[in-house]
């Protein structure tokens, strides 16, 4: 199968994802492609889909739990659908273009709006999936329109026919709708200004959070009027360890990677610290990771 696959764009074989996920966590795929272009993913899906042949698109991985078990399939990036087109104060962005990337390049043309986003690993197109945010703001307070590729057909999909809230987007767990790029109308600023900020919250960030590790961001969701990683401190989990994994002393949302985690770390100590969390204070942290399953 590889030889097709070749058609479609670089193509990898028995890779280690331990690169491609932001816990480096090790699980392990039967094939990988780059794609060169949205034909080529049309083109592709159409392969895949009458092959029977498994496949999951995955960004940079920022917000994922891989899973213990092997990939059969085909894990597909869309690190080539990278343009960056700016008109005015609309900018359009291909799915995987990294947020710290498009940070970068609004604020040189004087445009305000993502400066929280600056310090997010991820991509665009994984942003729009679990709808990201941070310091009060997400990424569907610029969205216009999402352009998808929807059961074999490429359609402009309207803000306003996207059900969203708070981290989650209808385009969860709908294998079927891949996001190609989105339209973001923003605002006219000052790139000092916008640079001030970005260094200040950046300032902050390595003071509270364990960037020196790798994780996956923030665990759990914030309760409404309340933080995840209070109730977790107040729960005296800091430390706390499974295997590997461990909640951070630093900033207790944060589960991180400090010695060789594997995946069933990582998701038996997630489950471990929800469970301890809702015994003694009766709060149901919801999970703001993904726990991915190879289907």
């Amino acid at each position: 199968m590889i030889n097709e696959l070749k058609n479609y764009g670089k193509v990898k074989e028995n890779i280690d994802l331990i690169n491609y996920n932001t816990y480096k966590i090790s699980s392990h795929a039967k094939y990988l492609i780059e794609v060169k272009d949205e034909n080529s993913l049309v083109d592709l899906i159409k392969y895949l889909t009458d092959n029977k042949v498994d496949y999951f698109v995955l960004g940079n991985g920022s917000n994922v739990v891989l899973p213990q078990n092997d990939f059969s399939g085909v894990i597909i990036k869309l690190n080539e659908f990278n343009q960056i087109e700016i008109d005015d104060d609309e900018v359009t962005v291909g799915a995987g273009v990294m947020l710290p990337k498009l940070v970068s390049e609004v604020v040189n043309n004087c445009l305000t709006g993502l400066e929280w986003a600056a310090g997010i690993p991820g991509t665009i197109g994984g942003s729009v999936v679990g709808n990201a945010g941070a310091y009060l703001s997400e990424i569907f307070d610029f969205i216009i329109s999402v352009r998808v590729l929807d059961k074999g057909v490429i359609k402009d999909i309207l803000k306003k026919d996207i059900d969203y809230s708070y981290r989650y987007s209808s385009f969860k767990n709908k294998k079927d709708t891949i996001i190609l790029s989105v339209k973001l109308k923003l605002g006219k600023g000052n790139s000092d200004e916008s640079l001030n900020i970005i260094k200040k919250r950046r300032e902050r960030r390595l003071e509270s959070q364990p960037l020196e590790y790798p994780s996956a961001g923030s665990t759990f969701r914030n309760p409404e009027n309340d933080y995840a990683g209070r109730l977790i401190e107040e729960c005296g989990l800091k430390g706390k360890k499974v295997g590997g994994a461990m909640v951070s002393e630093k900033h207790a949302n944060f589960i991180i990677n400090y010695d060789k985690a594997t995946p069933n770390d990582i998701r038996s100590l997630i489950k471990e610290v929800h469970d301890e969390v809702l015994t003694k204070t009766g709060v149901d942290l919801v999970l703001e990771q993904e726990l991915i399953d190879w289907r």
